[in-house]
């Protein structure tokens, strides 16, 4: 007899599931249960509805059940919600959303793929009003833009500056609207190290975004959201992204085993306690290969995969699970920023030896006209030099960097190995020796104790207390800004002008991007200097870093002007 697989939910997960079982068994039935109307949405995209890059959200939709009847002979049931799993009759059942109508439908084989569920905190008064939307279907993108264009909405409040959070206030934006983004933490993308995020803070900033760190909804009202700090912004509309929880209560009143994360507990082979049931997507937890631990993981990519394994597994055929890492990238206005592996907060949280790497280079050749700066910050174990993790933030091609590091992490690969890694290269597309080869070498001098560094995050304290701060740029640079206790001594100048360097106290260098202050550090340390420091990041990294800060709380800047050139 024929296999007969039922799958409950579609997208990513479930939807591929069914594809793949469908390509292996030509006989199986495969049904697939959506709640919603859509069975097979770009998830990811939705956001770009909002500013009109995706200008029809029917287009969000990649395939309706006739699709999925006539390309894959697999019936896609949508408006039926799964409100049961019956394990020891091996059925479920099924209620019609438009009759009302419940059925029950026996199987071989269950997928559970439900995805998650946007969090909407109850303790916030006003959360559940007409004008407050989240962000999972095209249904609800279609109805956040109906909704601005019918009551001529200026201003907008989204509430969470992760990836949801982020896209839909640039895409809000982009549409022209008034943009506030209220996030509890102190930075937004918790992917990116705090000084990394100080980046994709400035672009926010600049590109008319009203940033709002520190601070969380505490009261939604028809016009304004009330803040906790008791500061009152205009919203007609808001839309809530702080995060999502796993869509779990199926599969808890099926007594199928939740995990320490939440998450729908499964194997190496995406089964969960019961053999006959297999779990994908946003609702499981995953196994962290650098952490050694349950995590979860809402990413698209991984869920097509675990979809393939799990297909797989059905029908015999092996699968090695290496775990996750996590890689993202997501565009911030003018920047792209992507991240792979282990930040710092990670690796200090789970007592990981590390040190880091922060550098400036060009994307690609200077002469090339497009040519910009690239932050990259890649951080290795210590002392081993084994590849934990990086951060990419740019205008040219951050995910093809921080690609290249997720294989190395993948493989296992250390600073000598990517030292040697041998890329593509013409001035249009990168340089000869790549930021990853760069930062590599960077990262081999720290470990083998060829030069020593302090992080951007220090230089604050550095100034106020009145250290000794080298700015080794030409004097044109200098002019333009400069740390304001800092003395300029050139690297063309540096050889005639050793002697205004003290060698009784600690001195820090830097220049724009730490190329030239590292060169100035070895010429010093190859006169009998010992107590010399690099600033990691140098001067467009601080100018990052303080920027924002600055703005909001009106500080002291300890820069004469801010100067990203």
């Amino acid at each position: 007899m024929s296999k007969k697989v039922l799958i409950i939910g579609g997208v990513a997960g479930g939807a591929s599931v069914a594809a793949r079982v469908r390509r292996l068994d030509e006989s199986a039935k495969v049904i697939m249960f959506e709640k919603g109307p859509n069975v097979s949405f770009s998830n990811c995209a939705l956001p770009f509805h909002l500013s009109g890059i995706v200008e029809n959200s029917d287009d969000l939709v990649l395939m309706d059940p006739q699709q999925f009847k006539n390309q894959y002979n697999i019936e896609a049931r949508v408006n039926n919600e799964v409100v049961k799993i019956k394990r020891a009759e091996k059925k479920v059942v099924v209620r019609n959303l438009l009759s009302g109508v419940e059925y029950e439908e026996a199987y071989d084989t269950l997928v559970v793929s439900p995805g998650a569920n946007p969090i909407m905190p109850r303790s916030i008064e006003g959360i559940f009003s007409d004008h407050v939307f989240a962000v999972r279907n095209v249904v609800d993108i279609k109805n956040i833009s109906d909704f601005i264009h019918k009551h001529t909405v200026k201003d907008v409040v989204v509430v969470g500056g992760g990836f949801i959070g982020v896209e839909v206030a640039e895409n809000l934006r982009l549409a022209g609207l008034n943009v506030s983004l209220v996030e509890a933490l102190n930075q937004v993308m918790s992917p990116f190290d705090y000084d990394m995020a100080q980046i994709l803070h400035k672009e926010m900033v600049d590109q008319g975004v009203n940033l709002i760190l520190s601070d969380a909804l505490k009261t939604i009202k028809s016009d304004c959201v009330l803040l906790q700090s008791g500061k009152e912004i205009p919203a007609q509309a808001v839309i809530m992204a702080i995060g999502v929880s796993p869509e779990t209560t199926l599969a808890k009143d099926a007594g199928l085993e939740i995990g320490k994360t939440g998450g729908i507990k499964v194997n190496q082979h995406y089964q969960t306690n019961d053999p006959d049931v297999y779990a994908v997507g946003d609702a499981i937890e995953v196994y962290h290969r650098l952490l050694h631990q349950p995590t979860r993981l809402a990413l698209a990519g991984p869920a097509q995969r675990q979809a393939r394994a799990a297909a797989d597994h059905m029908y015999g055929i092996p699968h090695q699970n290496k775990g996750v890492i996590g890689s993202s990238v997501v565009q911030v206005f003018d920047l792209s920023a992507a991240s792979t592996g282990l930040n710092e907060k990670t690796a200090k949280s789970v007592g990981i030896s590390y040190d880091f790497v922060y550098i400036i280079p060009g994307d690609k050749v200077g002469l090339m006209p497009d040519a910009n700066p690239l932050h990259f910050k890649l951080l290795f174990e210590s002392p081993t030099g084994r590849i934990l993790g990086a951060q990419a933030i740019g205008k040219g091609n951050v995910d093809k960097r921080i690609d290249v590091i997720a294989a190395m992490i993948t493989m296992g690969g250390t600073l000598e190995d990517l030292k040697e890694l041998e890329l593509c290269y013409a001035p249009l597309f990168g340089t000869a020796k790549d930021v990853v080869n760069f930062a590599a070498l960077v990262g081999l001098n720290l470990l083998y104790g060829v030069f020593r560094q302090v992080p951007v995050t220090r230089v604050r304290e550095l100034v106020e207390s009145g250290a000794t701060i080298i700015d080794v740029r030409e004097p044109h640079e200098f002019e333009r800004s400069h740390l304001i206790n800092a003395v300029n001594i050139p690297l063309s100048q540096l050889r005639q002008r050793m002697d205004e360097i003290p060698k009784d106290q600690p001195v820090y260098l830097h220049c724009r991007s730490s190329q030239r202050s590292y060169n100035a550090l070895l010429a010093l340390q190859g006169n009998g200097y010992d107590n010399v420091w690099n600033i990691s990041g140098s001067y467009l990294g601080i100018s990052c870093y303080e920027y924002y800060q600055d703005l909001v709380t009106g500080r002291d800047k300890i820069v004469t002007d801010y100067n990203f050139d």
